[in-house]
This record gives structure tokens, C-alpha cells and sequence, in this order.
């Protein structure tokens, strides 16, 4: 059974941020795309022209220094927005932004004291405070991290981002209880925020509490298409040994995304271990392997399946295949061993 490599905080730090202005998470019209990018180059064009006429246009530069950040392009926006603090240390707008570049670039300590010039100049500023809040996640100051979000809950009690923030403090701190709650206040202040519905369905699921299902129904209300929502519950309902539900949810990821090699994989394990298809087990794990030539697992449990319908030349070729990608892989050693007699 294969389940999720979740990815690091960072990551999902990162994912927070993204989503904080479009929780839905889908996908705007390719036709709006062009006309934002249109508007863009349009603007760059424009704050171009104002440099070449004043090198010393502080504005222009923090301006130029946004768009680079939504373009990723963080050297040449360090390069202005670095400029445009020399030029004018009095404005909070300038300070998140070199904070945002520099913790873009993982200098911690000089995000950490961009941000802390940016509150000392507007006390107010509620996103100062989360990212200091993301922040400090990031680093693993939880307390620290609980105290910004408090602080962005004293300028605004309904923004959802700072429960979100909590949420994973508490859930990183092992405090289950006080990461539901959290997660759960971030969905009644926002009832659109996918990534919170996931953690909720995350965090029943570990207590095997069937919550986890009606929490991802409510993320694929929101994203249909999301094959992390589907796989997320199908390892719910496979965990619970409700195949047939799980067996739907894999074949609506391959419907998605034909290469979604752990939904091949999950699949070839249920038929394997529980339904005992050996036919439809091979399929899938070769369905895997062809996805991930380099898929241990999937060679393993594929030699198993041979094995167990008496193919032992396809399964002691499997075995050996597993090994030779996992050397040590003693579940493979002893298949080989009982093939070869």
C-alpha cells in the first residue's frame, strides 16, 4: 500500500501563500491569463521608462521590484527593492517586500528584520505579521509563530490565514485537538480554502474518524480535478477496507492523469493483497513500473503477483529487478529465495 510522502513545510508554506488570494484553487480563464500578462508587460514597459528618465525613482523601483517577485525573477528584484529602501527608508510597503525576497532566498534572519521594519513603521499591517507567523513556522519558533497570527487576529478576528497559520503550528507540535479546532475556525471564516478541508481530512484520517471524507468531499467540491484530494480519500476508504470506493477514486486520478503512478500502485496492491486478481494486480504494477521504471515497490509486489499464479521466471526476473535498484531489499532477497528453490 502506498502511501503519501508529504512534502515539507516549506512547501506547503509556500502553497499557503499562493492560495491566500485564490483559495478555490481554480484555474483562472486562459483569456483573463493573457490580459493580466498583457497589463503587466504594459506596466514594466512603463516603470522602465520612469527609471531611464530618474535612476532614482524609489516608487518605480518598488513597483518594478512586485512585479519581478510575481515573476520569481528574486535577483532583479532584490536588486531594486534594496535600491528603493536606500532611497526612502519610511515606507512599510518597501520593508515586506526586501522581507519577502530575502525570505524567497532563505536569509531568515534579515526576512525576519525587513518584516519587523515594516511593523515598526505601520503597526497595522496584518500581513506583516502572518508572514512573520509563516515565518516562524518555517524555522519551527512555534511559540513565536502563534503569537504573530495572534497579533493579525487582534487587527482582524475573522482572517482565516492566521488560523490556517495555527493550525499547522499545532499540528507540526503534535497538538491534534488545537489543530482541528484551528483548521475548522479557517473554514468557517473561509469556507473556500481547499488546503484547509485537506488538513482537516488528514487529521481525521489518522484517527480513522470517517469526518476525513465528508473534509475531502468538501476540497473536491472545490477542485473536482484535485488527484490529491481523490488519492487522500482513497487511501481512506482502502485503509477501511472499502476497496470498491478506493478502486473508484484511483481509476477517477488515472481518468485525470494516466501517469499517476502510485494510483497504478495502490491499485495493483489491492488487488494483490485483498481481492487476490492476480491478472489485474500485474497490470497495474506494470502500469506503475511504466510510469516509474525505477519503482522498487512496484517490480516487488508485481514478482509477487507472478508468484503467486506460478509465473516464477517473471517473478524471479521482478525480484532481481528490485534488487538491483535496492540491493539491500530483503522482501526481494527472499522472494528470489523461494523461487529459485
Amino acid at each position: 500500500m502506498k502511501k503519501k510522502t508529504w512534502p515539507g513545510i516549506m512547501l506547503l508554506l509556500i502553497l499557503a501563500v499562493q492560495l491566500s488570494c485564490n483559495p478555490n484553487r481554480n484555474e483562472e480563464k486562459k483569456n483573463t491569463s493573457v490580459q493580466k500578462t498583457d497589463v503587466a508587460a504594459s506596466e514594466y514597459e512603463k516603470l522602465n521608462q520612469r527609471l531611464a528618465a530618474n535612476p532614482n525613482d524609489a516608487d518605480a523601483l518598488y513597483q518594478r521590484a512586485k512585479i519581478y517577485v510575481g515573476e520569481k525573477k528574486f535577483k532583479l528584484a532584490a536588486t531594486d527593492i534594496n535600491q528603493a529602501v536606500l532611497l526612502d527608508s519610511t515606507k512599510a510597503d518597501y520593508f515586506m517586500i526586501q522581507a519577502d525576497v530575502l525570505f524567497a532566498n532563505l536569509q531568515v534572519p534579515f526576512a525576519i528584520q525587513a518584516f519587523q521594519k515594516c511593523i515598526a513603521l505601520d503597526p497595522n499591517n496584518i500581513d506583516a505579521y502572518l508572514k512573520m507567523a509563516e515565518l516562524h513556522l518555517y524555522i519551527k519558533k512555534y511559540k513565536e509563530s502563534i503569537q504573530y497570527a495572534n497579533e493579525a487576529l487582534k487587527i482582524d478576528k475573522h482572517k482565516a490565514k492566521a488560523y490556517f497559520i495555527k493550525g499547522f503550528v499545532y499540528k507540526e507540535s503534535g497538538d491534534t485537538v488545537k489543530a482541528i479546532s484551528s483548521f475548522q475556525t479557517c473554514v468557517e471564516q473561509e469556507p473556500e480554502n481547499y488546503d484547509a478541508y485537506m488538513q482537516l481530512g488528514i487529521l481525521f484520517q489518522s484517527k480513522r474518524n470517517k469526518l476525513a471524507v465528508q473534509y475531502y468531499n468538501n476540497a473536491l467540491h472545490l477542485d473536482p480535478k484535485s488527484t490529491e484530494a481523490l488519492y487522500d480519500r482513497g487511501m481512506y476508504y482502502q485503509e477501511n477496507r472499502e476497496f470498491n470506493n478506493a478502486i473508484e477514486d484511483y481509476t477517477s486520478i488515472l481518468r485525470i492523469d494516466p501517469n499517476h503512478k502510485d494510483a497504478h500502485y495502490n491499485l495493483g496492491y489491492i488487488h494483490l493483497v485483498y481481492l487476490k486478481v492476480y491478472d489485474q494486480a500485474i497490470k497495474h504494477f506494470s502500469d506503475a513500473i511504466r510510469c516509474d521504471p525505477n519503482f522498487v515497490q512496484a517490480y516487488y509486489n508485481r514478482g509477487l503477483s507472478y508468484e503467486s499464479v506460478g509465473d516464477v521466471a517473471a517473478a524471479a526476473a521482478d525480484y532481481k529487478q528490485a534488487l538491483s535498484l535496492f540491493p539491500t531489499y530483503k522482501l526481494a532477497k527472499d522472494g528470489l529465495k523461494r523461487v529459485k528453490g
